[in-house]
């Protein structure tokens, strides 16, 4: 992978990183939030047939997990072709 100049590289590493604190913030709030924090009041809605909050913690914050694998690498592939690093 050869960046055109260390402004380049810089930028690309600032979109990675930024990339990577959103994915992990709402991994967070799925996980730490909505399967800890606010599992008392999620568990008043039920889920196919289970308490919210037990389904986040128990399932939900695996699936979002999976889910944001998936999204970062499409967000990746797109940074990827936009700084011409791509391996196609």
């Amino acid at each position: 992978m050869a960046f055109e100049s260390a402004d380049h590289a810089k930028a690309y590493w600032k979109e990675n990183l930024s990339l990577m604190l959103k994915l992990l913030s709402v991994w967070f709030l799925v996980s730490f939030g909505f399967g800890i924090i606010l599992v008392d009041v999620l568990n008043h809605i039920t889920f196919f047939g289970f308490k919210l909050g037990f389904w986040f913690a128990q399932q939900g914050a695996i699936y979002t997990f999976i889910v944001l694998i998936f999204v970062y690498i499409s967000q990746m592939n797109k940074l990827d072709r936009k700084f011409k690093v791509d391996e196609e």
